[in-house]
């Protein structure tokens, strides 16, 4: 195993703090803050359940940017941890001028964590 730099491993966690959030947190901002969230999961995927208020923008709508807010924090979740989607899509959304966060586990997590599905 080779050395880490401390300081690289600072930055590294500080963004990865800044720009995502877990399961129980995200249905804390629900309640409280600005916040938009994204599902860019397949939509019959989402049809079967998703995060409450959440908005559908699978892959091939991406370009629509439809549902998004540039005033608000986008908060983007995909299947599971393991799953790319959610940080692709907030690569290219970032890109284009809307503030994006990935739930961290996607909606496998948030399920694990027994919170609110909407259907």
């Amino acid at each position: 195993m080779r050395f880490q730099d401390p300081a690289k491993a600072r930055e590294f966690f500080e963004q990865k703090m800044t720009f995502t959030t877990g399961p129980v947190e995200l249905n804390r901002m629900l309640k409280d803050e600005n916040i938009n969230v994204i599902d860019v999961r397949a939509a019959e995927d989402f049809a079967k359940g998703h995060i409450p208020s959440a908005v559908n923008l699978p892959k091939d709508k991406w370009d629509s940017a439809q549902g998004l807010k540039k005033d608000k924090i986008n908060v983007l979740y995909c299947y599971t941890q393991q799953c790319h989607l959610a940080a692709n899509a907030a690569l290219e959304l970032a890109s284009r001028g809307f503030p994006v966060m990935e739930l961290e586990g996607g909606f496998e997590t948030w399920k694990e964590y027994e919170l609110e599905v909407e259907k």
